[in-house]
């Protein structure tokens, strides 16, 4: 059986479709800090909250660039580490 593009893009190893999954940890991390950011607007605990938030996403995007079930995940990790690393560069982030 020959598999198609669409198979080796979106299905895991086990042939299921997957495009989304539950959060892990990092991710937890990155929304909990940004979300904390915005009710501790100033000061040293937003600066610390900022690089938390911006470090667990940076390894979010990297766990997922190289150890994500399909090339959708893969692609996805790659795409939001690049607009991480600009958003921070650019301060926008």
């Amino acid at each position: 059986m020959t598999s198609t593009a669409f198979d080796r893009i979106f299905r895991d190893t086990n042939g299921e479709i997957v495009i989304a999954q539950p959060p892990n940890l990092p991710l937890i991390v990155t929304i909990a800090a940004s979300l904390l950011k915005l009710v501790l607007t100033t000061g040293e605990i937003n600066t610390a909250l900022d690089l938390l938030a911006f470090g667990s996403l940076f390894t979010w995007a990297w766990e997922e660039l190289f150890q994500g079930v399909n090339y959708f995940r893969r692609a996805l990790g790659f795409c939001v580490l690049i607009g991480a690393i600009a958003f921070k560069v650019l301060k926008l982030y």
